[in-house]
């Protein structure tokens, strides 16, 4: 069974690129040459620090192991003008959709959004220069040579946001990660208890051979979640990139005053989180109708007052199926507009 500490969405990392290396004092000692000319040569530069996505990984974990990242030092240069080997470059890999910042300054640096997508952060240190540069007429036996200069240092913060077209929003046990699962070829952990989903879960909803959707499905909303109550705030970074938001709500739900209660506990939820996100497009999914009974609510008045807000909905059981055809179809229209 996967556990929430499995899942790493935030890391703390240390990069250093390389030292140049140190020119070399050298001079020629050929059989003819005895007292040859200078010919020390430069220091290698010190290797980079690179990031680059991968669509291999999906979180963070990693890091949880392995927070320092240190490139190659540059090699000293040699006689007879030989340049020291460059130092290697180090390649931290991160998942797609990770946003790099400068934990000092807090500045983004990068947000690596395309698999393969490749950023430069810290350059390596540049190599001395040997003794041959510095003879002169005058001063035809230089001993001297440049030191080279020390890499640079940083400590990043890297924040995972997943990168999908659709998010999955309500409260908990309204029945997301059911509809996932229904939806896509993801298998997320499912029971009839709240807070079954602990971590984000992602899926691919195939529509046709070359139409698919990544769904994102976060763990549930609960009122009072912008204060660090429940779970789900901290992962609602999860569906800010989406393009629209499929708001469930379970029509067992018994609202003690406005029939749209739990839709609104959400909704101001996401708002308080991000205005922005409180505006993203939503469809509305009235999930459970296979448990329906004349104490719960009535689908008509509910989707009626839905529609006044300019809201799409569509009632479905995800358990069995039933609606989900039509709810497909909308979003199949949705993103693929013919």
């Amino acid at each position: 069974m996967r556990r929430s500490h499995d899942f790493l969405d935030e890391a703390l990392i240390t990069v250093r690129s390389g030292d140049g290396g140190r020119g070399c004092v050298s001079f020629r000692r050929e059989k003819y040459e005895p007292k040859g000319g200078p010919d020390g040569g430069d220091g290698g530069e010190g290797g980079h620090v690179f990031m680059r996505a991968t669509e291999g990984l999906n979180a963070l974990t990693p890091f949880r192991f392995q927070r320092q990242f240190r490139a190659q030092n540059g090699q000293p240069g040699k006689g007879k003008s030989r340049t020291g080997r460059d130092g290697k470059n180090i390649i931290v890999e991160v998942p797609v959709g990770t946003t790099v910042y400068d934990d000092e300054t807090g500045e983004a640096l990068a947000d690596l959004t395309r698999d393969g997508q490749e950023i430069c952060l810290l350059k390596g240190g540049r190599g001395g220069k040997g003794n041959q540069h510095f003879a002169t007429s005058t001063h035809q036996t230089p001993r001297m040579a440049q030191p080279g200069l020390p890499g640079a240092q940083k400590t990043l913060r890297l924040s995972l946001k997943h990168l999908a077209d659709v998010g999955l929003i309500g409260l908990p046990n309204a029945g997301k990660s059911t509809l996932l699962s229904r939806l896509t070829t993801a298998r997320p952990k499912i029971d009839s208890y709240p807070f079954t989903t602990l971590i984000p879960n992602l899926g691919a909803m195939t529509l046709d051979e070359d139409k698919i959707l990544t769904l994102a499905d976060i763990p549930g909303l609960i009122q009072g979640a912008s204060e660090g109550k429940g779970l789900g705030h901290r992962f609602l970074k999860h569906v800010e990139r989406t393009r629209l938001l499929l708001h469930v709500l379970d029509i067992t739900y018994v609202p003690t005053q406005n029939i749209l209660e739990d839709f609104m506990v959400v909704q101001q939820e996401l708002e308080r989180y991000s205005p922005v996100l409180a505006k993203r497009d939503q469809i509305v999914v009235i999930n459970k109708i296979d448990l329906h009974a004349p104490e719960h609510r009535k689908i008509p008045p509910l989707k009626a007052a839905l529609k006044k807000m300019g809201l799409q909905a569509y009632a479905v059981s995800a358990l069995t199926g039933k609606g989900l055809e039509a709810l497909e179809e909308a979003l199949k229209n949705r993103f693929f507009p013919e």
